[in-house]
C-alpha cells in the first residue's frame, strides 16, 4: 500500500492514549482526508472518550485554534464505536492501544488480523512489547510493528517505528510517512529492544531517582527540581510518572524483570507500595503528588 492509498485509520482502545491518539490523527490530517474511527469494547470508555472528544474540541473553538466550522468537519470524519469487527474489515491502518498484556494483545491482533485486507498496517502502541511478541498469531506479520506515540499524544512530537525481523520495510516507511503526515517525527529503530529508544533512556533516568528517593538523598520534589531547573527537562522523573501512571512503571518493570532476571529491571519497592495503595499518579488523584478530584 502507498501513503496516498491511506483513507480509513481505526485506532483500538479508548483510553487517554487511545483517545489522543484518534484526535491527533483526524486534526493534523485534514489535508488527506483520514477519515479516523475509535473503537473499543466497554461502552464506559467509548462515553468518557466521546464526552472527552467534544469538549477538547470546544476548548480549542474558544481559545481560536480552530473555527466551529473546522469542528463540524472533524466530526464527519470521526467515529466512535464498539462495533471493532466491522472498524477493521475497511481499515488501511489500525494503531492497537489496549492495555499492555502480551495476551490481551495477542488475542487482538490473532482476531482482527483475518479481517483485514491483506495489506492493511497493523500497528501497536505500546511502549515495552514487540510486536514480535504476537506476530506467530497475526496474518501477514510483514504488515505488523510498533508505533510508539508519547504521552500526551497531541503534543508530544515523536513516534518511535520499530522494525522487527518480521516486519517489512515498506510497513516501516508507511508508518514514518503517516506519521509526518499526521504532525508527528518518526525515528526508526531497526532491532526489537524492550523500552525502544526514549523510554530506556528515561527508565535510567527514573531508576536513578527512584533510588536517590529511597535513600534520602532528596525528596520528590527536589530531585524533579534538579532535572526541570538544572538539566532543563520538561517535567521531572516523579512528575512524568504521575502523568503517564505509576501502575504502568510497576507492570513495565515487571515484565522487563520477567524477561531478564536481573535486579536492575526488578520494580522499586517504592513503586510497588504505591500500586499496592491505588495511588497510580493523576488518574487516582494521588501518586508522588496529590492532585484536585474532577
Amino acid at each position: 500500500m502507498k501513503i496516498e492509498d491511506v483513507k480509513n485509520v481505526v485506532v483500538i482502545g479508548a483510553g487517554a492514549m487511545g483517545q489522543q491518539i484518534a484526535m491527533n490523527i483526524v486534526l493534523n490530517g485534514r489535508d488527506y482526508g483520514y477519515k479516523v474511527t475509535l473503537c473499543d469494547t466497554v461502552p464506559a470508555a467509548l462515553e468518557k472518550a466521546a464526552k472527552w472528544a467534544k469538549g477538547y474540541l470546544a476548548g480549542r473553538v474558544e481559545k481560536g485554534r480552530i473555527t466551529q466550522e473546522e469542528v463540524d468537519e472533524i466530526a464527519v470524519n470521526f467515529t466512535i464505536t464498539e462495533n471493532i469487527d466491522v472498524a477493521v474489515a475497511g481499515a488501511d491502518i489500525i494503531i492497537e492501544a489496549i492495555i499492555e498484556k502480551i495476551e490481551a494483545k495477542r488475542d487482538l491482533f490473532s482476531r482482527i488480523s483475518r479481517l483485514t485486507k491483506h495489506d492493511t498496517l497493523l500497528a501497536t502502541n505500546s511502549s515495552n512489547i514487540v510486536s514480535s511478541k504476537f506476530a506467530d498469531v497475526t496474518a501477514h506479520p510483514e504488515r505488523l510493528c510498533n508505533m510508539h506515540y508519547f504521552n500526551p499524544a497531541l503534543v508530544m512530537k515523536l513516534v518511535e517505528v520499530v522494525k522487527g525481523l518480521h516486519t517489512s520495510d515498506e510497513t516501516v516507511e508507511l508508518a514514518k510517512k503517516f506519521a509526518m503526515n499526521t504532525g508527528k517525527t518518526p525515528i526508526q529503530i531497526n532491532k526489537e529492544i524492550a523500552g525502544f529508544v526514549a523510554n530506556r533512556i528515561n527508565a535510567a533516568v527514573t531508576y536513578e531517582a527512584l533510588s536517590l528517593l529511597q535513600k534520602g538523598i532528596a525528596s520528590v520534589e527536589d530531585i524533579d527540581t534538579a532535572c526541570e531547573k538544572g538539566l532543563n527537562y520538561p517535567m521531572g522523573p516523579f512528575r512524568l510518572m504521575d502523568l503517564t501512571g505509576i501502575d504502568v512503571n510497576y507492570y513495565v518493570r515487571v515484565d522487563r524483570y520477567a524477561e531478564s532476571h536481573d535486579e536492575h529491571d526488578a520494580p522499586n519497592p517504592l513503586v510497588i507500595e504505591k500500586v499496592k495503595k491505588g495511588e497510580f499518579g493523576r488518574k487516582t488523584g494521588k501518586g508522588w503528588y496529590e492532585y484536585p478530584k474532577k
